[in-house]
């Protein structure tokens, strides 16, 4: 059959793709180095807690391949493309294991960075939310949690290379443009994800950065009031 293009990822689904890479590599990097950098850490993690959400939200009302109701798969479709007779566009089954893993482990290492404390030059923004016992293991947990999703990325970028390289298939194509090649006329182009949905979805992730970085936190304190000395 003649091979035609069909549009597969919106344009937000690509620009937040290439922005959490390029966050999360700023991120790992200024938070190994550390000292003078680590302010910088915590508002990449900011950024990266706005991406989240906006993706989150964008995974309901987004178009056709970026919803989660399409891609995440259930018994039957796993079973059917490890016997190679999955025929579908979007993440292939496993793709969206590892998707939605990443998800989950970049969401918790943003969360367990709202309220770590390094006890020398950083603390999290919801840092006064939890205990002091808390904040010492979610710190931990979140120095672990990033190798974690330094393994996930090493075996997602093999992952891009084997499709390359032995089944011929370029994933980085259609992540870049938006479009792939197909032969199954029965495969359509994405639909949905229009500008309100867009747009509710840029609101929500505004919001859910304003709540990150202390938004409503409780007011502190006034200060004591000033007495005048004694003599």
């Amino acid at each position: 059959m003649e091979k035609r293009y069909v549009k597969v990822w919106d344009v937000p689904t690509r620009v937040f793709h290439w922005l959490l890479v390029l966050l999360t590599i700023a991120a790992f990097v200024s938070g190994f180095l550390g000292g003078s950098r680590i302010d910088v850490h915590g508002q990449l993690g900011l950024a990266i807690a706005g991406l989240l959400a906006f993706r989150l939200v964008w995974g309901v009302v987004g178009s056709t391949y970026a919803r989660f109701t399409q891609f995440v798969p259930g018994p039957a479709r796993v079973f059917a493309y490890l016997r190679g007779q999955w025929h579908g566009l979007g993440h292939n089954p496993l793709g969206a294991f590892s998707v939605l893993a990443f998800l989950v482990l970049m969401s918790f290492q943003v969360v367990s960075g709202l309220v770590s404390d390094d006890n020398i030059s950083f603390t999290g923004p919801l840092r006064a939310l939890v205990s002091s016992s808390t904040a010492d293991w979610f710190t931990g947990l979140h120095k672990l949690n990033a190798w974690l999703i330094v393994g996930l990325v090493s075996l997602h970028t093999l992952s891009i290379i084997f499709y390359a390289v032995i089944k011929k298939n370029n994933l980085l194509f259609p992540m870049f443009t938006g479009n792939k090649a197909v032969d199954d006329p029965a495969l359509e182009s994405a639909r949905g994800g229009g500008w309100l949905a867009f747009v509710v979805a840029v609101l929500i992730a505004v919001g859910a950065v304003w709540i990150a970085n202390g938004g409503l936190n409780p007011a502190p304190p006034p200060p004591p009031p000033q007495t005048a000395p004694a003599w």
